[in-house]
């Protein structure tokens, strides 16, 4: 189960920054076919490598495994920011966001 998404997650985040197998094997330092034994199924990647992997694609583990988020360096950006603001500040972005996701914030 966790090995189907890891091969597909890196293999996912390779094609959004246009890369090509033989590329990320050689920017990660091993061999030109390395990605391509991961993706195919024949190999894992060792927790190094994983961590490896991560820090090339400048995201956390925990974002690894999240899909469903969108930039995370912009989106870490944000969060470190939220973490400054005031609680008055913090009740206004709330309804800022609200309003922005609110279904009818589209019409």
């Amino acid at each position: 189960m966790y090995e189907d998404f890891i091969r597909e997650r890196i293999n996912t985040l390779r094609m959004q920054h246009n890369l090509s197998e033989y590329q990320l094997s050689l920017d990660l330092g091993h061999s030109q076919g390395y990605i391509q034994s991961i993706t195919s199924g024949r190999t894992l990647p060792s927790m190094s490598a994983f961590l490896d992997i991560c820090e090339y694609f400048k995201i956390t583990p925990l974002e690894f495994f999240d899909p469903a988020i969108n930039n995370p360096p912009l989106l870490r950006t944000i969060m470190n920011d939220v973490k400054t603001l005031s609680e008055n500040d913090l009740l206004l972005l709330s309804l800022v966001l609200k309003r922005i996701t609110s279904p009818q914030a589209d019409n």
